[in-house]
């Protein structure tokens, strides 16, 4: 019996899409595939998004012919690697920030301008009063972000209102968790003393200052900062960031952050849709979203669900959620064990045991992958708890429940969580902006300098991904795998060496084994017939150039789902 008309016509459409896809076969001086296989190559073709085949021009040549591929050669003087991975970044903190200037203790270059350092007490109020002097919005308060005042000195509300009297000033910290205004930037804003008193923890009125959980009395005073202008300015921001690194798949890794999660997950959505050169952000729900919002697990579990719906091709809420343990390493809010920290202060707990328990089990039991905010080493005994609790309570063989960010550990514990199969995404960089400073009243200096360490994890195959936590770090890959393979602080001095990376292992730590820690591993992270076809394209190999040169090779440019865009 012969096939109806209309099936044979599809047949017919599908075999013509087939015959008329485009094959393109990018050349270079050397690909880095991030395979054992084939580790290096200087051809790979792809197709309708997808890698068809790797090797070279030679042996690619029977596809070539057969398949009438178009040769591209603009990079064949050019390395290149696996779309670079970002598995911890903050899309709207950026999108926010860079509305107004940065001010903090390291150089900051942006796509809105370049921000020198300020390093001093002096250096910051002189700096800050130039800023100032520019803001010509009234109907906003100036904002500067990177206040730090291990750097900067304590500044609090009266010191700017004597520096800048009726002007509305704040100013954000470095660690983003807290912020600090002057008379006029509350009365501006209808913060009141009533609304600081209503804080169990978190808000001082009189120094103007409200941190970490206390931020929630000022959030939702803040609606400029999400004025569709200008917030979707911040967000191509952002993805401008992400090209100019080489980051083709990043990980937001606190949607819901300013308590409306719905509106975040449209406006990126919204950004992505419009930018023309292509990326992929996963989306991770965090606890204390649905803690403010006085949701409970099962409810959170329900929304998130809901959100599933809304996912696309580009921008998704995956299986993943995201748990807080501890205060903000920038802050000294991070919980240290014995003997604290030496001048006596001491960090937070954001969520109590049993809420953390609680959100971990119901999300664990519905298969998702647990992530968590983890800084200080007492904060990692946490961790370890409640993943022991975990595996106790429902046995999971490959869970990936992966500790953020991990400041501080010691030698057992990093053995704990090798034993207990965890994973670790890091943040570097704080070794280099924070490990001197650590070093002295807070920590002392024996562990001040053993912040992230990278090298005690490597040697126990641990798997780890390196992140920016952006925008606590620059959005740069090539920065992050600097810094755990020089293991340099802030002043150039090599402290700590003995937690170095491998060159090779931070490189994995930027691709293939970052794509694992989102679950992404066989779409993306290496160069294999099958994969998303996502490269990124340097001017030269970090695996070979000098060290001192690796953090600054130039990005040239991405390929996205098969289509080149250069950056230069």
């Amino acid at each position: 019996m012969r096939p109806p008309k209309i099936i044979v016509a599809l047949l017919l459409l599908s075999v013509t899409f087939q015959i008329h896809a485009e094959t393109v076969v990018y050349t270079a001086k050397l690909i880095r595939t991030m395979e054992p296989a084939l580790p290096e190559a200087t051809a790979v073709a792809v197709e309708d998004g997808k890698i068809l085949a790797v090797g070279s021009l030679e042996n690619l040549s029977p596809l070539i012919a057969t398949r009438g591929a178009r040769i591209d050669r603009q990079f064949e003087d050019r390395v290149i690697t696996p779309g670079f991975i970002d598995p911890h970044v903050h899309p709207t903190l950026p999108a926010v920030l860079t509305q107004f200037p940065f001010l903090a203790p390291d150089d900051w270059y942006l796509p809105t301008g370049d921000f020198p350092g300020a390093t001093t007490p002096e250096g910051y109020r002189s700096a800050l009063q130039n800023l100032v002097d520019k803001h010509d919005d009234a109907s906003v308060p100036f904002v500067a972000f990177g206040y730090h005042p291990l750097w900067h000195g304590e500044v609090w509300r009266e010191d700017l209102n004597d520096w800048f009297g009726d002007t509305p000033v704040m100013i954000w910290h470095r660690s983003f968790h807290e912020l600090i205004g002057n008379d006029a930037a509350w009365n501006l804003l209808g913060v009141t003393q009533d609304d600081a008193d209503a804080i169990h923890e978190g808000a001082n009125w009189e120094r103007g200052h409200f941190y970490e959980l206390g931020l929630r009395a000022v959030f939702p005073r803040m609606g400029f900062l999400f004025e569709p202008k200008r917030y979707m300015a911040g967000m191509q921001n952002f993805l401008a960031m992400m090209h100019e690194s080489g980051v083709t798949t990043a990980a937001d890794m606190g949607t819901g952050i300013f308590g409306n999660p719905v509106a975040e997950i449209q406006a990126v959505k919204a950004a992505v849709a419009n930018d023309p050169v292509g990326v992929r952000i996963l989306l991770t729900p965090i606890i204390t979203d649905f803690m403010t919002r006085g949701k409970n697990a099962d409810e959170a579990l329900a929304e998130v669900r809901r959100w599933q719906g809304m996912n696309d091709e580009h921008v998704s809420v995956g299986n993943h959620f995201k748990l807080m343990i501890d205060g903000a390493i920038f802050s000294g809010l991070s919980q240290m064990g014995s003997p604290g920290y030496l001048d006596g202060h001491t960090g937070v707990w954001m969520v109590d045991v049993p809420t953390l328990e609680a959100f971990a089990k119901t999300f664990w039991d519905a298969g998702f992958q647990i992530h968590a905010h983890s800084n200080g080493d007492a904060a990692t005994a946490r961790f370890i708890d409640l993943l022991d609790y975990l595996l106790r309570e429902s046995p999971r063989a490959d869970h990936r429940m992966t500790l953020e960010h991990f400041a501080y550990s010691t030698e057992d514990q990093n053995r704990k969580l090798a034993a207990l199969g965890a994973a670790v995404s890091a943040n570097p960089y704080y070794h280099y902006i924070l490990s001197e400073m650590y070093s002295g009243d807070w920590l002392g200096p024996d562990r001040g300098p053993q912040m992230v360490r990278l090298g005690s994890l490597e040697s126990k195959g641990v798997p780890v991904g390196l992140h920016s936590d952006s925008p606590m770090a620059p959005l740069s890959p090539l920065t992050l795998m600097w810094t755990a393979v020089a293991r340099e602080n802030i002043s150039g001095d090599k402290t700590g060496q003995g937690e170095v990376m491998s060159r090779y292992g931070a490189l994995k730590a930027i691709t293939i084994d970052a794509a694992w820690i989102l679950g992404l591993e066989d779409s993306i992270g290496s160069i294999r017939a099958g994969k998303a076809a996502d490269f990124t394209v340097l001017s030269a190999d970090p695996m070979t150039v000098p060290l001192k040169t690796l953090r600054s090779i130039d990005v040239i440019g991405t390929v996205f789902a098969g289509t080149a865009h250069r950056n230069q």
